[in-house]
């Protein structure tokens, strides 16, 4: 019987789910942190190398003796991250300070499709006035045909008699509306 600490071996955690083809192939994946931890989990993401994607949009905030422009993620607790999915890949990511897990079954990874990821960026690149919405899964899924969001994919819907566009990422159910008065779309 052996009084020194034992060693046991990590078991590799289950696959991650939503893979085609190649597994050498980076893909996007998104994970869940620590409430106001979204932006260290990023920058230590990319200090390990790796790429990460926090959106981010600027709100006025008013305290008592000033008002400041704040930066905030778009989606509360969740940066993105551009991996290989193997294993050493994810440890990597799960011992940073401040993540909890995956975002897909019982922890394991969801490959977010790359779409959705280019969809927000367009949106943000554009100073657009966007806001968080609630998910939809159903409604006319359009593509938009001209101007600066030309080829942005989502659910097209009315608002106070406005046309809105909402843009969704499926893994974690989170989606951003912009309205789109003046752009042609088209149904998916």
């Amino acid at each position: 019987m052996s009084t020194g600490p034992q060693l046991h071996a990590l078991s590799d955690p289950p696959p991650f789910l939503g893979l085609n083809g190649d597994v050498t192939d980076e893909k996007w994946f998104a994970i869940h942190t620590f409430a106001r931890h979204e932006k260290v989990v990023a920058q230590e993401i990319q200090a390990l190398g790796m790429t990460s994607f926090l959106p981010l949009v600027k709100q006025v905030r008013q305290w008592s003796d000033r008002r400041k422009v704040v930066e905030f993620p778009v989606f509360g607790c969740y940066v993105f991250v551009k991996l290989v999915p193997n294993h050493e890949e994810r440890l990597k990511v799960l011992r940073v300070n401040g993540v909890l897990r995956f975002v897909g079954i019982n922890g394991v990874g969801l490959s977010i499709p790359e779409e959705q990821i280019k969809a927000i960026r367009v949106l943000l690149e554009e100073k657009l006035p966007v806001c968080s919405h609630p998910f939809l899964k159903l409604g006319q899924r359009v593509r938009i045909r001209n101007g600066a969001l030309s080829g942005v994919e989502g659910v097209l819907i009315a608002r106070n008699g406005e046309r809105t566009l909402i843009v969704s990422v499926d893994a974690i159910q989170r989606s951003l509306s912009v309205q789109i008065s003046g752009y042609d779309v088209e149904p998916v």
